[in-house]
């Protein structure tokens, strides 16, 4: 234990104060979320190294404004820290924020480097804080409805899992921002829009075994891929398959996940697992009444789940719950996929654990 950094206690008595480092394109929906639970949390503190973007922060949540997490962290009393910055950033900050004493929230992914995910789990361990890595997507109420009918087993023996997410990122989107697509910062498909997904799959049916994967960059003028595709064993025994591309032309196509088991077959589609398409087991449950009210729109690729995710945050601050995604089961994903490039690099079939 780090004796610098007290071990903070459940907070019962006031608001959970947040501060958010990067006010870039993901920096809309925290503070959206952030606004639904006022009275139980209070954005305290932005954070940007661009002067417009903290400027615009600044003036659309009222927060006070810094222009470094040194400065940050110096200047306020956040309880938390949300790292919305560029992914491959994510692990020395969360470093510096658990050596302050403070909680940190990731967005996804929690880092580019399997040895640099593990560095972030072990500061915030040894500091005594909590690391929170925010998968926002499995509290969508069609993936709820789905981890349900996996957990009680109506689908018995899983023989098969496909998911698509086949959407459009424009040669402007990296150019906008140079870091995408760069290995160090960013990582590719897989690791930046496919991150959810691939722990979706590991989430609802794992854990992954193996992995086999391909990625290729097709049409981008971009370090990693535009493109990918791999293929899982399950430790169940079972097969999975997850294909990607931000190539389909002129807008979002798909974003989707179909199980096939031995007593049931459902497939959540729409362009972010939004709609619930086919829902079928050898017997009816009450609970499938749920069906026709859980499909929702997706005016973005994001869903609703940021709201739910902090209400957790902000309940196990409290003391009233566990966390739902905390740095180790950020990990599982994380290694996933970093099998997965690990694979297609050298051309072989990558067993987890991994081992370096």
């Amino acid at each position: 234990m780090n004796a610098t950094a007290p071990v903070p206690l459940p907070i019962l008595d006031r608001p959970i104060r947040f501060a958010l480092v990067g006010c870039g394109r993901i920096s809309a929906n925290h503070f959206e979320a952030l606004k639904q639970h006022h009275g139980r949390a209070d954005l305290v503190a932005v954070c940007d190294n661009k002067p417009a973007a903290l400027q615009a922060a600044v003036a659309k949540t009222g927060a006070q404004g810094f222009d470094s997490l040194d400065t940050l962290l110096a200047g306020c009393d956040a309880d938390i820290v949300t790292l919305a910055t560029p992914s491959g950033l994510h692990p020395l900050q969360a470093m510096r924020v658990a050596a302050a004493g403070r909680h940190v929230l990731s967005e996804k992914p929690m880092a580019t480097k399997w040895d640099d995910g593990m560095a972030m789990v072990r500061a915030c361990r040894d500091a005594g804080v909590k690391l929170f890595v925010v998968k926002q997507n499995r509290l969508n109420p069609t993936l709820q409805l789905l981890k349900s009918a996996v957990d009680a087993g109506r689908f018995g023996r899983i023989f098969m899992v496909t998911v698509n997410v086949f959407w459009t990122r424009p040669q402007s989107y990296y150019d906008d921002a140079p870091w995408r697509g760069r290995w160090d910062l960013d990582g590719g498909a897989f690791l930046n829009q496919a991150s959810h997904y691939v722990d979706m799959v590991d989430w609802l049916v794992g854990p992954v075994d193996n992995v086999h994967a391909y990625t290729a960059t097709l049409a981008r003028d971009i370090e990693a891929e535009d493109t990918g595709t791999m293929s899982l064993r399950l430790r169940s025994g079972g097969l999975a398959s997850i294909n990607v591309t931000m190539l389909t032309h002129g807008k979002n196509f798909e974003g989707s996940i179909t199980i096939l088991g031995e007593r049931g077959t459902v497939r959540i589609g729409g362009v972010a697992v939004n709609r619930i398409d086919h829902w079928e087991f050898d017997e009816a449950r009450p609970e499938d009444t749920a069906v026709k009210d859980a499909s929702y729109a997706a005016p973005s690729v994001y869903g609703p789940g940021h709201p739910l995710y902090y209400d957790n945050v902000i309940a196990t601050l409290r003391g009233e719950k566990h966390a739902e995604v905390d740095g180790y089961e950020g990990l599982r994903s994380l290694e996933v996929i970093i099998a997965a490039y690990r694979s297609a690099r050298d051309g072989t079939r990558v067993g987890l654990p991994l081992v370096f």
